[in-house]
């Protein structure tokens, strides 16, 4: 069973093509689990006509923002793999048989794809986000240039022992769990295009780095929040050796 979670702030714009691109590649027990993080649009609305069961909707009482609300969604997912997903990308067609051949034929805990980023107009602006980025594996390479791109990332549903809670301090979610999934296992960055991430006026994160001080600063908190969080994912190890020795 796959998950896929999506968190949903005023997305009324790109939100049904998004929707619609994951679901032809779900199977009829997977769902998507979209948390509404207190939308003023008419984005519920665009979800409640599209009348997939598929679809389970979780609405915010007030606005959390987006880590606290993928958080919501990723402790609500049944799936075996969780996929995260923004609200206005498109997935092209083999995403999800893909990465379920890479999780099934390899130990990895984690996988980041590729992706080609598009303007509003879907125009390929960049072919690789991989290149653009230098993205790749390695705990030390993501602390000083973050490749993990929460739009492109699935993890199995074992690691939502160790990533959860979210720390309050952090800036993304999806840097956190990709460090934490290095930390405790393999994270395969697979070289090939899986979605068309959409950048525009919109988008909640921002593809120019910070200031060095704002860099400094994020590394120092990813670093003490790894280690607070370190023996959750010591005893995750222990418990996967133990698994795989019985």
């Amino acid at each position: 069973m796959i998950s896929v979670c999506i968190s949903v702030y005023n997305g009324e714009r790109y939100l049904k093509k998004q929707i619609v691109s994951i679901l032809v590649q779900l199977n009829s027990d997977d769902e998507i689990i979209l948390v509404d993080d207190f939308s003023t649009d008419s984005s519920l609305k665009i979800i409640e006509e599209i009348k997939d069961p598929r679809i389970k909707v979780f609405s915010n009482n007030i606005n959390i923002g987006v880590i606290k609300s993928f958080e919501r969604a990723i402790l609500i997912a049944k799936g075996e793999y969780i996929f995260l997903s923004d609200q206005d990308d498109i997935w092209m067609k083999d995403k999800v048989k893909t990465t379920v051949d890479l999780f099934k034929n390899s130990e990895a805990l984690a996988i980041v794809s590729d992706a080609n980023v598009i303007d509003i107009n879907e125009e390929v602006t960049l072919v690789s986000f991989f290149r653009w980025k230098n993205s790749g594996p390695g705990l030390i390479r993501n602390l000083y240039r973050n490749g993990f791109l929460g739009c492109c990332l699935s993890f199995r549903s074992e690691a939502v022992s160790f990533i959860t809670p979210f720390p309050k301090r952090i800036q993304m979610h999806d840097e956190w769990i990709g460090l934490t999934c290095s930390l405790a296992g393999t994270v395969s960055f697979l070289d090939k295009p899986l979605i068309q991430y959409r950048r525009h006026g919109g988008n909640l994160t921002e593809m120019k780095p910070g200031s060095l001080i704002f860099m400094i600063r994020k590394r120092l908190t990813y670093i003490l929040c790894l280690i607070h969080r370190f023996g959750k994912i010591h005893q995750y190890k222990l418990t996967r050796h133990m698994n795989d020795r019985y």
